[in-house]
C-alpha cells in the first residue's frame, strides 16, 4: 500500500470532515477586540486568519496539482522540489507530487539562493514549487538551473512573479480526476536533505515503504484516534512535523497548522481547534511554562481538557523541563522521539507514553524498529558501554543520492550508523551521550 491510499480512503468516507486548518493569528481582525470573540465569531468560515480544507476537498487538490504536473511534462521519477512556508497548499501539493509518480523534494526554508541552486541540482529536480518568501532567492537562480524547466509560484496576493507560472491561477483548470499511474511500494518518492552540519546538505532517498511505515510508526506510539486533532507548528518540509501529522493521516483525524509559536497563539489555537496532541520544541514548551509562572498565560481562560499528549524531539530533552510540565500538566501522556531525515524522521527510537519513569532516556527501538550499541566493529555493547546508535527498519533511506561514497560509510548490512554515541541501561532504555 503506498501513501496516497490512505488520502484517498479518509476523502471516500469522510469528504465532507474538516482535516487541515491553518492559523495565521497576524492576521487577526481588528474590528474583535479579543482572540477569543473574533474565533467564535468566524469559526469554520474561511478568512485570512482561518483556513481550513476538507478531506474531499484536500483529495481533489492533489489530484488536480498531479494533473497540472503531468500537463507540464513532469513523469515518474522526475523530481520536484517544494519550497513554501507551512500552508494549506503544502500537503496538498505534496501528495499531488506523489500521485504523478514524481519524487517529492522539500526545501529548507533558511536556504540561501546558492543553496537551493546546489539542492537543486543535486537532486535532479525537473520543477520548483516555491512561496512568496523565496522570490528575492529564487529570482537570481531562476536562468541559472538548466533542468529546472517549470517554477511555480504559490501566491496569496497580487504579486506578479513573470518568471513563474502562478498556481492559484492556474489550479483550478486542471480536473480533480486521480491520474492514471501506477506506483508501486518500492518506487522511489522523496528527497530530503541532511541538516548540512559538515557542510552543503547530502540528498536523502526514500521509497514509499518509508512514508507508509512512518503512518504506522506514529499512530501505534500514539494512538491517534478520529477524535484527536494535532497542533503542528515545526516547518513541514523536515520529516519531524510530516511523519507526526502522517498519524492523523492514517486515523482519519483532523491536524491544525499553527503559523507561529507565541504560547498565547499556542493556548488560544489548542483551545478553540479543540486541539488534544502538541508537539514541541524544548525551547517552546520553556516558553510556555515561563510565561505560566508569570501570569501572562491564566490556565483556568482556555479549555484544555482535551489535550492529552505533548511530545517534544529534534532534540535532547532535559529531564528536569518534563518534571516541571507535569507539575503544571499532571495529567498530560509524554513521549520523546528520536530521528533522523536518514530513518524517516522520528520515531525509530521513542520513549513511549507509558515509560514516564525514565525520562532522560530517547528510549526503546519504535514500532517496526530496531536499535543497537555497537563498538567501532559494529559488535553490540553491554549495558552501561559507550558506543554508536545503529538502527534498522523499514524507514531506512535507500541512500544518498548520488553519493554512494557516504551511503557506503552509514549503511551497512541493511542497519544505518547514526553517528550519535549512546549507551543502554538495564532495562534496554537508550540515552544519547553525544550527537
Amino acid at each position: 500500500m503506498i501513501i496516497t491510499q490512505f488520502l484517498e480512503e479518509n476523502a471516500s468516507k469522510y469528504p465532507d470532515e474538516e482535516c487541515l486548518v491553518e492559523i495565521n493569528p497576524q492576521n487577526k481582525p481588528e474590528r474583535y477586540r479579543t482572540w477569543r470573540e473574533f474565533n467564535l465569531i468566524e469559526q469554520g468560515k474561511s478568512t485570512e486568519y482561518r483556513r481550513s480544507i476538507t478531506w474531499g476537498e484536500f483529495d481533489k487538490q492533489a489530484n488536480r496539482v498531479s494533473n497540472l504536473l503531468l500537463s507540464k511534462g513532469i513523469k515518474k521519477g522526475d523530481k520536484v522540489a517544494i519550497l513554501l512556508m507551512n500552508c494549506l497548499e503544502w500537503l496538498p501539493i505534496y501528495f499531488g507530487i506523489l500521485k504523478t509518480g514524481a519524487l517529492a523534494v522539500p526545501m529548507n526554508y533558511r536556504y540561501t539562493s546558492d543553496e537551493i541552486k546546489y539542492c537543486l541540482e543535486l537532486a535532479d529536480c525537473n520543477c520548483l514549487i516555491f512561496g512568496p518568501e523565496f522570490i528575492g532567492r529564487v529570482e537570481p537562480i531562476a536562468d541559472h538551473t538548466p533542468l529546472v524547466q517549470t517554477l511555480i509560484y504559490v501566491g496569496t496576493g497580487n504579486e506578479e512573479v513573470p518568471f513563474a507560472d502562478t498556481y492559484n491561477e492556474i489550479i483550478n483548470y486542471f480536473i480533480c480526476d486521480k491520474p492514471k499511474v501506477e506506483i508501486d511500494e518500492n518506487d522511489n518518492a522523496a528527497i530530503y536533505f541532511s541538516s548540512g552540519t559538515t557542510g552543503f546538505p547530502k540528498a536523502i532517498l526514500h521509497i514509499h515503504k518509508a512514508l507508509t511505515s512512518s503512518c504506522m510508526t506514529e499512530q501505534n506510539h500514539h494512538k491517534q484516534t478520529r477524535d484527536d486533532v494535532f497542533l503542528c507548528m515545526p516547518p513541514l518540509y523536515h520529516t519531524g512535523a510530516k511523519m507526526h501529522w502522517f498519524g492523523s493521516l492514517l486515523s482519519g483525524s483532523k491536524a491544525v497548522l499553527l503559523r507561529g509559536i507565541k504560547p498565547e497563539w499556542i493556548f488560544n489555537t489548542i483551545s478553540e481547534e479543540k486541539c488534544s496532541i502538541v508537539w514541541l520544541l524544548v525551547p517552546w514548551a520553556q516558553d510556555i511554562l515561563d510565561c505560566i509562572d508569570r501570569g501572562e498565560i491564566k490556565l483556568d481562560e482556555y479549555k484544555l481538557s482535551q489535550w492529552r499528549l505533548m511530545h517534544v524531539g529534534a532534540q535532547p530533552v532535559p529531564p528536569s523541563l518534563i518534571q516541571r510540565w507535569k507539575r503544571v500538566f499532571p495529567n498530560h501522556e509524554y513521549d520523546t522521539n528520536y530521528g533522523l531525515s536518514e530513518s524517516i524522521g522520528p520515531g525509530c527510537v521513542h520513549l513511549g507514553i507509558e515509560n514516564i519513569d525514565h525520562v532522560g532516556a530517547i528510549g526503546v527501538p519504535g514500532y517496526l524498529w530496531e536499535a543497537k550499541v555497537v563498538n567501532e566493529l559494529g559488535l553490540e555493547l553491554k549495558a552501561e558501554s559507550v558506543g554508536e546508535l545503529i538502527v534498522r527498519g523499514p524507514g531506512v533511506m535507500q541512500c544518498y543520492y548520488k553519493n554512494p561514497e557516504a551511503t557506503k560509510e552509514v549503511l551497512k548490512d541493511g542497519w544505518l550508523y547514526t553517528g550519535d554515541m549512546a549507551k543502554k541501561d538495564k532495562d534496554g532504555f537508550i540515552y544519547l551521550v553525544d550527537r
